[in-house]
């Protein structure tokens, strides 16, 4: 029986995995990314009381801030990282123009895929931009790893896309 409520995939009952994923930007899907931070918010709580309250107070909610998103991958010689972070600051650009306002934003878009390659939820991420960017790793002779750049994207809220709904997964049946 299926542990989740709302299932298309009756057999499924398993979570989705957190290593089959693409980011997309500009309506392209980036290469070689590995890695997307958390989709954190948190909402500031307002107390407040009236004089003839008893001694406790009421709780509303107030500002809501979104989390910075960090993304990362390999580096290759693909520049769309080095791009997107020039638009916000282009060392050797005249005086003004170090900072591209007309672009400098992007909407991005975050998938999950099931095991079977099918996108299973997305989420969009709205007016990013990039506030922290890692060109190049520390280099080491002595380490045996990939070198990683990775880029800090300020947004200004996400959602999810509800236009994705989960679909059928298929079935492995035996050849005959």
């Amino acid at each position: 029986m299926a542990q989740f409520s709302v299932n298309v995939s009756p057999q499924r009952f398993d979570p989705y995995k957190n290593f089959k994923f693409r980011v997309k930007w500009d309506g392209k899907y980036v290469a070689g990314v590995s890695y997307v931070g958390a989709l954190r918010r948190t909402t500031e709580v307002v107390s407040h009381r009236e004089g003839g309250d008893p001694s406790t107070s009421r709780k509303s909610p107030g500002r809501t801030e979104y989390e910075a998103v960090e993304l990362r991958r390999g580096v290759a010689h693909d520049p769309e990282f080095e791009r997107w972070a020039n638009k916000v600051w282009n060392w050797g650009s005249q005086l003004g123009a170090e900072v591209s306002l007309k672009d400098f934003r992007k909407d991005i878009i975050v998938e999950t895929y099931n095991e079977a390659g099918q996108v299973v939820i997305a989420y969009r991420l709205y007016r990013c931009w990039v506030s922290a960017y890692n060109a190049m790793p520390e280099m080491d002779a002595n380490a045996n790893a990939v070198a990683i750049q990775s880029m800090t994207l300020q947004n200004e809220g996400w959602e999810r896309d509800y236009a994705v709904t989960e679909p059928t997964e298929p079935t492995f049946t035996e050849p005959a």
